[in-house]
């Protein structure tokens, strides 16, 4: 069930009425009906896989309880241990199985050994694997690490690993935050509603108006590179970068919206990234839930920043190569990783990777200084770059794009009309810079109702619905 379609529509609308109207007085008839209508919603990809988020449940539920009954740390270790392989088994499985035993034959071939596959299998990716499996693990790292109590309301728990509005794209939530919040009545709130509602206008904006309206070029550019010079290259990896952006912070806006409707606050996801003036800032801004994830659970047990510089940037290549992995069993995407890291790299060695922690472009200023104008470009340009790597279905298809966008550069002459899309949402999100998470909040009426009535007019005029058939967002596959 997708967010931009009739079904969901009609979905979040009657579990919106039931939710409020019908089982309001009952916390635990509320949670019961989150825990239904989510598994309702995941099973309306695939009904078959309704049973390994069951299985992830029922695993991190058990062993959530019993980590704290053990008299040593070394059994309460062993507990966390079988939850995590557990996990990252199912993972491993059905998204990267394939991918092994592949890159093992490639091996083999380079060296002259030719061998037949028989290993591979088809094999169906789960949607939002990735994405609750992470989450689920989260909460059983933290009643080892004594930030969390385990619950034993298994019903509360569920909605926690399958609650509909984030569960196939995130954000990757943690127990410490979504939990709490289950686990407690909740009271309707008019202001939060109206909040939810406006960053869901926003999001279905950014997903059928511009993502949707600039996939069919970037899609085109990238599967004929070879009949367009450099300065159209340019523009579809331009176009790329903007696509994914308003996809996917489009479909966290839609679900952090999604979750004020019934009485939750998800942590953000995205904080305008391609407004941020170095690497360090653009990896504080995108893919907030996921880069804090890995930074929690993995760069810090490494040993984070603390053990000396080397060992430091080992953790850097190790976070941001785990990270590209994360999205694709594609070598594309480990390269995409270690590009980023690259990146980032000369940014901790000169100790400028924190320094934008709590400003913002433009910070008191109607416009940005030029200095943070260009500050801001070049970090798009590179981080352009590096989403080569991430939408290119090969390595060598990659570098053949990447050499003749940078070397055969000419004048663009096809598809320049997609700079308005790019116009249009870089105006919005500089308007609405300051606060990601209540947009559209102007003391005059009249100029909130301008906004609301623009962005509808666009959704029906503009918006991309292919016949009927709605797109899926990008992050589905991972």
């Amino acid at each position: 069930m997708l967010f931009n379609s009739i079904e969901f529509l009609l979905f979040i609308t009657t579990v919106f009425i039931l939710y409020w109207f019908v089982f309001n007085k009952n916390l635990r008839f509320q949670n019961s009906l989150i825990f239904v209508s989510s598994y309702v919603f995941y099973g309306w990809w695939d009904y078959r896989f309704l049973s390994l988020i069951f299985l992830s449940t029922i695993v991190d539920y058990i062993i959530g309880i019993n980590i704290p009954k053990q008299d040593s740390e070394k059994k309460q270790k062993l507990l966390l241990w079988c939850s995590v392989l557990c996990n990252l088994s199912i993972l491993g499985f059905f998204k990267y199985y394939n991918f092994f035993v592949d890159s093992w034959i490639d091996l083999f071939s380079t060296v002259g050994y030719e061998i037949k596959s028989v290993w591979t299998v088809n094999i169906v990716l789960p949607v939002g694997i990735s994405f609750y499996t992470f989450q689920t693990m989260s909460y059983t790292i933290d009643i080892y690490r004594n930030k969390l109590e385990p619950t034993k309301d298994f019903i509360s728990f569920g909605s926690f690993v399958s609650f509909f509005p984030q569960l196939v794209a995130g954000p990757i939530e943690r127990a410490t935050n979504l939990l709490p919040q289950i686990l407690n009545k909740r009271e309707f709130n008019y202001e939060q509603v109206v909040q939810g509602l406006r960053l869901i206008l926003l999001g279905m904006f950014k997903k059928v108006v511009i993502a949707d309206s600039l996939a069919p070029m970037v899609d085109d550019i990238f599967s004929n590179y070879h009949d367009y010079g450099g300065g159209t290259l340019w523009l579809g990896s331009i176009y790329f970068a903007f696509q994914i952006y308003c996809d996917f912070s489009g479909y966290s806006d839609i679900a952090i919206g999604t979750s004020k409707l019934f009485g939750f606050e998800l942590m953000s996801n995205f904080k305008f990234p391609y407004f941020s003036r170095n690497i360090g800032e653009f990896w504080r801004r995108w893919h907030i839930s996921l880069s804090t994830w890995f930074r929690d659970y993995l760069y810090i047990p490494l040993g984070g920043s603390q053990k000396g510089k080397l060992k430091s940037i080992r953790n850097i290549f190790i976070i941001f190569t785990v990270s590209g992995f994360w999205h694709g069993a594609n070598w594309t995407f480990i390269f995409w990783g270690l590009f980023h890291s690259i990146l980032f790299i000369p940014s901790f060695i000169f100790k400028t990777n924190r320094k934008y922690t709590t400003t913002i472009i433009g910070e008191n200023t109607l416009l940005p200084s030029l200095k943070e104008v260009l500050q801001a470009l070049t970090t798009f340009l590179l981080v352009t770059i590096g989403w080569v790597f991430f939408r290119s279905e090969t390595i060598m298809y990659s570098f053949d794009y990447l050499n003749k966008m940078i070397f055969l550069l000419d004048k663009p002459n096809n598809y320049l009309f997609g700079l308005n899309f790019i116009v249009i949402i870089i105006l919005i999100d500089y308007l609405f810079r300051k606060n990601e998470r209540d947009i559209i909040n102007y003391q005059s009426i009249f100029v909130r109702w301008v906004l609301y009535i623009t962005l509808l007019i666009s959704l029906i005029f503009l918006g991309k619905y292919g016949n009927g058939q709605v797109e899926e967002f990008i992050y589905f596959q991972f």
